[in-house]
């Protein structure tokens, strides 16, 4: 087995966590390390198991999904964390973002696709589901009408970062593209969150998008 393809699965519907399962085995590059049924018990496997991405359903009962998601963050565990899940409201979309979720795919989408974006999380970008690109993006925008926010304000470096930001870039892959160290590239993007008056990263991309800086191709 690979490294860096290590899955854990939080989900309190045992049907679907086996499905998903089911689906992780047919891909012989990836690794399920885990499943667990509610969150407290998601948080302790993901300290356990360290694994390299985590996918999470939303709505629990007991700890909710953005309560396990703020728990994985507050412990420092360096894992990617993508919301699975059947909501489609802008609210809990947003919640996931500015919580530090680093995607949100809707668990109605076609297994190939699902399994696409695994793979792309692994490979450090960004994902959501294509239906929901438009919530995302306007709940921002509705935002942003009520506040100043000007790329003027950033530095050469920072305006890089952000570039790197609206592509769907991890840290790791923009340290990469740009040369520098991972935690360079933190601290800068800690920085030009601040300047803009973002919570989270996605939402600074997707401004960013909204800008002119187009993903790519």
């Amino acid at each position: 087995m690979s490294e860096g393809n290590r899955i854990l699965v939080i989900d309190d519907h045992p049907l679907f966590r086996k499905g998903v399962g089911q689906l992780i085995a047919m891909a012989p590059h990836l690794e399920l390390v885990g499943e667990a049924s509610n969150g407290e018990q998601g948080v302790a496997k993901a300290r356990e198991l360290d694994p390299d991405l985590v996918l999470l359903d939303l709505h629990m009962t007991g700890m909710s999904g953005i309560e396990t998601l703020k728990a994985i963050r507050d412990g420092g565990l360096d894992c990617r964390v993508v919301i699975l899940t059947v909501s489609d409201n802008a609210d809990d979309l947003v919640a996931a973002i500015r919580s530090g979720a680093d995607g949100y795919l809707l668990k109605d989408m076609e297994p190939e696709d699902l399994l696409a974006a695994i793979d792309e999380t692994l490979n450090g970008r960004t994902v959501i589901s294509d239906r929901l690109n438009g919530l995302l993006a306007r709940a921002i925008r509705d935002e942003a009408a009520t506040k100043q926010r000007d790329a003027a304000g950033l530095t050469d470096r920072e305006g890089e970062i952000l570039q790197g930001l609206a592509q769907g870039l991890s840290n790791k892959l923009i340290a990469r593209s740009l040369e520098i160290t991972e935690a360079t590239v933190k601290v800068h993007v800690k920085n030009l969150l601040k300047k803009l008056g973002f919570r989270s990263r996605l939402e600074a991309a997707v401004w960013a998008v909204s800008r002119g800086m187009k993903q790519p191709e």
